[in-house]
């Protein structure tokens, strides 16, 4: 017997897919709007006003201008630098905590998953984050931008839980045979936890390549700068000099109107890698978070 579908059902689908149009539209509409404005002609796209629904004229000028700039292409070696080793070391260390916290026999788990998970609620501040940073030695280091958040206190809970789901009967069949924790770890918990990996992969790289508030709180030299923070002087301090600076008299007047077309030009430049990465861990995402909520 076939159930039919009530009027008030039908009409929820409508508004439903409505709803989901104007959220797509939403989110998709500004990534287009700064990609046609930055192979938009400079002199039209000042002229402009409203919706920008396709290129005005064409030109990759905006990003000769944008690769000109030496500060660009040491801010994405740096950035590259920090994704790379630093996601290494994030999940090392997250994948270290959480086992060490996943085993049942360990001593005051509770109260150490306690502690933890308090750090999550509550900090000392800014000022004594710094201060430690500090003492550390670790200002104006690359250190300083991976060592003081190598663990996330979120992500370690998540894969804790994702360890917690393994069979313990396989650990006990790998003591059996002689197997260590590392052994353990290594050979039998991280292959069964690919999802959860890959989720925390995806959240620890998009958070280094993003990252810029410890890059301005802790670096002096621009030769550390990444590349987010080269971004932010561009857009909001508008510090484009490096890349505007025009010789020919007969084009100065055009040195603001190419500012913003290097803005855009930036904006891609920065964000169009990192989304390159999530297309390869797509089908890890959903399993991966799924299975770090089905159990406490």
């Amino acid at each position: 017997m076939i159930n039919k579908r009530t009027t008030g059902e039908k009409v929820f689908d409508v508004i439903n897919v409505i709803i989901m149009i104007l959220l797509m539209i939403s989110c998709l509409y500004p990534m287009l709007y700064v990609l046609f404005a930055s192979i938009s002609d400079p002199k039209a796209l000042s002229q402009h006003r409203g919706i920008l629904l396709k290129p005005l004229g064409f030109t990759l000028k905006g990003y000769d201008l944008v690769f000109s700039n030496p500060n660009i292409s040491s801010g994405y070696i740096n950035t590259i630098f920090y994704v790379i080793i630093g996601t290494a070391i994030n999940i090392f260390m997250t994948s270290l905590g959480a086992y060490v916290l996943s085993r049942r026999d360990l001593y005051w788990r509770k109260l150490i998953t306690f502690l933890i998970t308090f750090t999550m609620f509550f900090g000392g501040g800014l000022i004594p984050y710094y201060l430690l940073v500090q003492k550390l030695g670790l200002i104006n280091t690359r250190a300083a931008m991976i060592i003081p958040g190598a663990v996330s206190t979120w992500n370690l809970i998540v894969m804790r839980t994702s360890f917690l789901s393994i069979p313990d009967s396989l650990e006990e069949s790998a003591r059996l045979d002689g197997a260590n924790d590392f052994t353990i770890l290594f050979k039998i918990i991280l292959p069964l936890s690919k999802a959860t990996i890959a989720v925390m992969t995806l959240f620890y790289a998009v958070g280094h390549w993003n990252e810029w508030f410890n890059a301005m709180i802790f670096l002096r030299d621009r030769e550390l700068f990444p590349l987010q923070l080269i971004l932010r002087e561009i857009l909001i301090t508008n510090d484009t000099k490096d890349m505007t600076i025009i010789t020919d008299a007969s084009q100065l007047g055009e040195q603001d109107i190419y500012k913003s077309l290097v803005q855009y030009c930036t904006i891609i430049v920065a964000t169009v890698p990192i989304l390159f990465i999530y297309p390869f861990l797509q089908k890890y995402f959903v399993k991966g978070v799924m299975i770090g909520s089905v159990k406490g």
